[in-house]
């Protein structure tokens, strides 16, 4: 009997020492992600670009708060006020008379896409491109089809096409409808930075599937929307990103806009 009682005694004992161990485990403060990890490998989106293809253009955050989630990026202003590029941390609004303007931080965005870019791999180019080659040369060399990549073209151009929109005024119109009148500006023999994102089939209608591009100078000063480019000479980067992170507008019109249907036919209007 006493065996037994001295048996029974070391098994409860060892079961609290484990629920114990358990405990002190759950209630540990995980470690701090380091520098470079993780954190930096997620895309980090605000709104779905089938809201903003239907006129859903009120900000629905500030650009202080989006440079929380990246250093690179694209997106536009509040009322469709101009296309965003981030590069190197700087941020810019290309507005309808094509110059580049510093974004003020408490100005908001109604659709934006950013990352802090890492470059995982280095497409060589060598020999003048025009778009689609360009475009296809880099997509042979992405891993997997199913990520999302950030990517940025620095090189000199002998030829770059882009756009730009004005500010809307309500009711909006549809996106198709604004760039059916947008504003083109063409660049001959530029040297600047072209910086945007590669988004897999499985995002259509939460972002553009395929390339989404925005351009500036490399004095900062002009850019815009990527329409059509030839790049003579420079260098391809590609960040993978594994992660994805959406922030959907906590008011507005978003809340009772149709996204059920399909948008595709818009979307290829606009891009």
């Amino acid at each position: 009997m006493a065996g037994d009682r001295l048996f029974r005694y070391i098994v409860v004992a060892a079961a609290a020492l484990i629920v114990g161990a358990c405990i002190g485990l759950a209630a540990a403060p995980l470690p701090p992600v380091p520098e470079g990890g993780a954190d930096r490998d997620t895309l980090f989106q605000v709104s779905t670009i089938d809201a903003l293809l239907q006129g859903t253009y009120d900000g629905s955050m500030t650009f202080d708060e989006l440079a929380r989630h990246g250093d690179f990026g694209i997106g536009c202003g509040d009322r469709l006020d101009g296309e965003l590029i981030g590069v190197d941390g700087e941020w810019y609004l290309i507005r309808v008379d094509g110059r580049a303007y510093p974004v003020a931080g408490n100005a908001t965005t109604p659709f934006a896409v950013a990352t802090f870019f890492d470059s995982d791999m280095t497409v060589p180019i060598d020999a003048p491109m025009n778009l689609t080659a360009l475009e296809s040369r880099v997509q042979a060399e992405l891993p997997s089809k199913n990520l999302f990549y950030a990517i940025r073209v620095d090189g000199t151009f002998p030829h770059l096409v882009t756009r730009s929109v004005p500010a809307q005024e309500k009711p909006y119109p549809r996106l198709a409808d604004v760039t059916a009148n947008q504003t083109v500006f063409t660049f001959e023999n530029v040297t600047g930075t072209a910086v945007g994102f590669w988004t897999p089939a499985l995002a259509k209608g939460v972002n553009v599937p395929g390339y989404h591009l925005h351009f500036i100078t490399g004095d900062r000063t002009a850019g815009g929307h990527v329409l059509d480019m030839v790049l003579a000479e420079g260098t391809v980067q590609v960040d993978t990103t594994t992660n994805f992170t959406m922030a959907l507008p906590a008011s507005g019109d978003f809340w009772t806009v149709d996204l059920s249907g399909d948008l595709s036919g818009d979307l290829e209007q606009v891009e």
